[in-house]
């Protein structure tokens, strides 16, 4: 087999990875940096189309990373801006052609299109070759841009890109729409279950769960880092686990109004009932048909134990292994022996801690916001108890990503 023969066999196998990847996010990510592999680029940025700007939702510099200490990822980037012709992105979202720039500083002056060299300025860093191509979907609708910067010859040294690395990410990029098309509307069906869960309880809005699931991510990432899981397990797991982690409360539909809007303090009886929500999560998840729907079940389950086995982690051990499904609507969660340490699912202790966080770092309608710094010192005085120690440790390695997830996702009274 010939070099361009493996070559597209490779990119053959990659779009295959890409079709089981279900979250958007996830795959966003997963299609920039599968896209930098084929033509070796140093860095690269996408971009998804919301209304009429264009939004960054990943940029990867390897140059930049090696100078971070190991396991630590670039600091999160937020902004937006219009398309237009303007900005080489911009131009490619407008015209929906693909941009070959063999030196961005000397980009000729007649051209629409300029590159703000602002963020080189700030790094410290070199733009030069940028490749810039559309994401369209087969009806002609626009759903992002993908820019692939500084390819790089076996030396390491910046070249121009090439009219064969294009045919290569052209190639790519019609399988990427394809699974992301598939990936929306995934979304799509999960955002109309959350949203009946925030039908029902006010406090479990879509900014709360897209924290929650974000915050997981980055502390699974970490945590993976360090116990040095495979990539392939972790490609997989952190694609189950944005979605999971987003349903850690959905079992609150099946929890009567009278209790769950009710303005003062609950009473023991209803305590208890609430509790239920875990069971009743549980129970939408089941049987379970995909790696998904176990992790889910799993989180919705048991992100209320404690680490320690302490008599306040719920449900408990009677409703584990699928005594959940025994669980009556209504009634009370009946005691049972908590669960403990690693009989505690992975997922579900990362979530607890995220869960724990955004709720003391934000204000509900029983208390106000805690500080910053007394949520992260509440998480850090659990540890051990409430929460799984080497969780915690990774939560407060990502705590500058963490804050700027809060920044991102920021609550609208905020």
């Amino acid at each position: 087999m010939g070099e361009k023969e493996s070559k597209l066999q490779k990119i053959i196998e990659l779009e295959l990875k890409l079709d089981e990847i279900k979250d958007v996010d996830v795959l966003l990510e997963r299609i920039l940096s599968e896209s930098r592999k084929i033509v070796n680029a140093d860095a690269g940025s996408i971009y998804v189309k919301a209304g009429e700007k264009l939004k960054i939702k990943y940029a990867q510099n390897d140059t930049q990373l090696k100078e971070l200490p190991p396991g630590e990822k670039l600091p999160y980037l937020f902004f937006s801006f219009p398309i237009n012709k303007t900005s080489i992105a911009g131009y490619v979202a407008s015209t929906k052609e693909t941009l070959t720039i063999e030196d961005a500083y000397n980009i000729p002056e007649e051209k629409p299109y300029k590159f703000n060299r602002q963020t080189d300025l700030t790094t410290n860093y070199r733009t030069k070759s940028i490749y810039t191509f559309p994401l369209v979907m087969n009806n002609g609708v626009l759903l992002g841009v993908l820019q692939i910067i500084n390819k790089l010859d076996e030396s390491g040294c910046v070249v121009k890109f090439t009219e064969e690395d294009g045919t290569y990410l052209k190639h790519f990029a019609l399988s990427a729409v394809r699974a992301l098309q598939h990936a929306y509307n995934t979304r799509e069906n999960h955002r109309k279950m959350l949203k009946m869960s925030e039908f029902r309880d006010p406090k479990e809005t879509y900014l709360h769960t897209e924290r929650v699931s974000s915050i997981s991510l980055e502390i699974y990432d970490r945590w993976a880092f360090d116990k040095n899981i495979p990539e392939n397990i972790r490609h997989t797991y952190r694609d189950n686990l944005k979605i999971a982690a987003k349903f850690h409360d959905i079992g609150k539909v099946g929890i009567s109004d009278l209790i769950l809007k009710k303005p003062g303090r609950f009473d023991e009886k209803e305590r208890q009932i609430i509790k239920g929500h875990t069971c009743i999560g549980a129970q939408l998840f089941d049987p379970p048909e995909t790696d998904v729907d176990v992790m889910c079940r799993d989180v919705v389950l048991c992100h209320h134990e404690r680490f320690d086995g302490g008599e306040a982690g719920y449900p408990g051990k009677k409703y584990f292994n699928g005594g959940y499904a025994d669980f009556q609507i209504g009634f009370p969660v009946e005691k049972s022996i908590p669960l403990k340490g690693e009989e505690i699912p992975l997922a579900a202790r990362i979530v607890a801690v995220a869960d724990v966080f955004d709720a003391l770092s934000h204000k509900r309608c029983y208390k106000e916001a805690w500080s910053l710094d007394d949520a992260f010192a509440e998480i850090q005085n659990c540890s051990g108890t409430q929460f799984d120690p080497e969780i915690v440790l990774a939560f407060m390695k990502v705590r500058e990503r963490v804050e700027k997830i809060l920044i991102n996702y920021r609550d609208d009274e905020e």
